[in-house]
């Protein structure tokens, strides 16, 4: 890990992380890589034994760097129901009796179907997604501004609540409601008096995760979690806001033209989602390789 956190008084040794969807996947490999940092972790989770086993590998790492029995703490938890994360929230803090870093990153990648298919799917869906994080916020961030110390809260965003590809809609709609939160965040943080808590969109490129579908080892385009949380911990370090991942497949200039294309719908009154439409396609081709 090549970030410089001696400039993040929010991941110093000692301090404490509690991150959502933290068994596998992007979350665990924060998890690890904030464990190796010396701070305490609380990882939550659905699914009891894989939490479990996701917690002990934590825990290992946090001994192995000379930390101490019960620094990682894993906590059952479904984020579309708030009172789980007030539970989490009263156990982390009763536990450790701060919280520096929130990590709302539990999601969900099932496809519900059409704009007018199957409402409660889709409701499902964005419940985690988007009210997870809301969920957590409103759990957590109270108590970290009382706290007065130095605090970091990050979202776990997707490119596709950007660009918004066809494929799945309730997802591309739950990931750009949490962008539009997360912005709206980070403004009411840095203007809340005496704040000192900072608000970050993470932004993952193609990632193996356990949202990868039909994948059983990791594809060659796609990042592995740790490449993404030793990206993200980087990009915490420059103090960026949008920490937009690339990775084997599409570069940050490739990410930039496409979301340039995907605004420039609005502006030059393109239909919706010309990067897909036939009579727009050679015009988004060159526009890519310009």
């Amino acid at each position: 890990m090549t970030a410089d956190n001696s400039t993040l008084p929010a991941l110093a040794p000692g301090r404490v992380a509690v991150i959502t969807g933290a068994a596998s996947g992007i979350g665990l490999a924060v998890a690890r890589q904030l464990a190796a940092m010396h701070m305490k972790v609380v990882l939550a989770d659905r699914d009891k034994a894989q939490l479990d086993e996701a917690a002990g590998e934590v825990a290992a790492i946090a001994l192995g760097g000379a930390g101490e029995d019960g620094d990682a703490l894993a906590v059952i938890c479904d984020v579309s129901k708030p009172e789980d994360l007030v539970r989490l929230a009263d156990t982390a803090f009763g536990r450790f009796g701060e919280v520096s870093f929130l990590m709302n990153n539990a999601g969900v990648g099932n496809n519900p179907g059409k704009p007018w298919e199957d409402r409660e799917a889709w409701r499902k869906l964005i419940d985690v997604n988007f009210w997870g994080a809301v969920h957590g916020v409103e759990a957590f961030v109270p108590r970290m501004l009382a706290q007065g110390s130095a605090g970091i809260v990050v979202n776990t965003g997707s490119k596709q609540g950007i660009t918004t590809p066809p494929g799945n809609l309730a997802y591309n709609v739950s990931k750009a409601a949490l962008k539009t939160y997360t912005e709206g965040l980070a403004h009411e943080l840095r203007n809340a008096p005496g704040a000192n808590i900072s608000a970050h969109l993470l932004i993952p490129g193609f990632t193996f995760t356990g949202l990868t579908t039909g994948a059983t080892e990791k594809p060659a385009g796609a990042w592995s979690g740790d490449q993404v949380a030793e990206f993200m911990l980087e990009s915490l370090a420059r103090g960026d806001f949008y920490i937009l991942c690339p990775d084997n497949e599409a570069t940050r200039e490739m990410d930039q033209r496409r979301m340039a294309w995907a605004i420039g719908d609005i502006i030059e009154n393109r239909p919706a989602l010309s990067r897909w439409h036939p009579d727009h396609k050679e015009a988004f081709d060159a526009f890519l390789k310009r």
